[in-house]
């Protein structure tokens, strides 16, 4: 009896452990909404965008055919800062949950964020690809490895793309 109980123990002790996120069953089609921004554009990629609080203009890319006109912006340039800009806040909120300070100087906490718009304009066969960098000083690389991965399931847009988007995340300590 007793070789079994140690024999068990020990089966047990070389399993890998596998911790697993809880899945969160969030119905965005009836929860409240905390808040609703709205943005009406008008030219398309070389258009104008007016919203509550924005009002810029648009041009195509150069990469895309287009003038790349200094000042203006376009969608991909748009949706890499709001990603980068949601990541960043959604790890300041999660950073208390493990125990982490989040550093004081903004230099100190950067998010990198390139949207690359792929596959063919030709067969009007395009989608998005993320890569998200993130740097901290003075946060131990595993400490931020695990806020980054906790962060993932809290980020808006990381949910949003999560199984469309194929996006890569890099972690560096500063």
């Amino acid at each position: 009896m007793a070789t079994r109980i140690l024999a068990r123990q020990a089966l047990r002790a070389s399993r890998p452990i596998t911790f697993t996120t809880p899945r969160r069953f969030l119905n965005t089609e009836t929860a409240p909404s905390i808040y609703a921004a709205h943005a009406t554009v008008v030219g398309a990629r070389t258009g104008h965008v007016d919203g509550e609080n924005l009002k810029i203009d648009l041009t195509m890319a150069k990469a895309l055919g287009g003038p790349g006109d200094e000042g203006k912006t376009n969608p991909e340039e748009l949706f890499a800062a709001g990603y980068g800009a949601c990541f960043q806040s959604a790890m300041n909120a999660v950073a208390p949950t493990l125990g982490v300070k989040m550093p004081t100087k903004t230099e100190d906490s950067v998010v990198e964020s390139t949207v690359h718009l792929v596959g063919s304009m030709k067969d009007l066969d395009m989608g998005l690809r993320v890569e998200l960098k993130v740097r901290v000083r003075g946060i131990e690389q595993g400490k931020l490895e695990e806020l980054v991965e906790k962060t993932k399931g809290v980020c808006p847009y990381s949910r949003a793309t999560q199984g469309n988007v194929h996006t890569t995340v890099s972690v560096e300590s500063m």
